[in-house]
């Protein structure tokens, strides 16, 4: 699988997926899963990288004292909305508004779509941010985008 990072707005960032044949319905369920379960992660601050206490510990985490007022000391890092799914032929695209979700979020997204590419779904390229010539975000199923309300 082919990663690409093109022009990156977090507020308006488009994420494309090239598959190696137009993808089954259960392929596009995985899919949106994935993309599903990264949205919900975010909008619950999950990828908030001021606050990686476990990680930051090192290997040995037996016993740690974990501060759990960490998260509140940190900024809030939450993603803010994000579109439906779009399919046409072997392309898939979703928007995102990630707000001020860390950039961790992406990384997490990459390896949980590396690992898909490995097990269940194949996809060629993985373009992050700016747009598809062959298909203009204009041509959107979704004029707005967004179909989470933050309201």
């Amino acid at each position: 699988m082919q990663i690409q990072f093109r022009e990156i707005n977090p507020f308006d960032v488009w994420i494309w997926l090239k598959f190696t044949t137009v993808p089954s319905g259960r392929e596009k369920q995985y899919i949106e899963e994935v993309f599903n379960s990264w949205f919900y992660l975010g909008k619950l601050g999950a990828f908030n990288a001021e606050n990686l206490q476990v990680q930051e510990t090192g290997l040995e985490i037996s016993y740690m004292n974990y501060d759990p007022e960490g998260y509140d000391k940190s900024l809030l890092a939450l993603m803010h909305n994000m579109g439906e799914l779009e399919y046409e032929g072997q392309w898939a695209r979703c928007w995102f508004d990630m707000g001020t979700a860390d950039a961790i979020a992406l990384d997490i997204l990459i390896n949980a779509l590396k690992q898909l590419n490995q097990e269940y779904v194949a996809i060629e390229e993985l373009y992050i941010g700016g747009e598809n010539e062959d298909w203009p975000v204009e041509d959107s199923d979704n004029p707005n985008h967004a179909i989470y309300d933050d309201n």
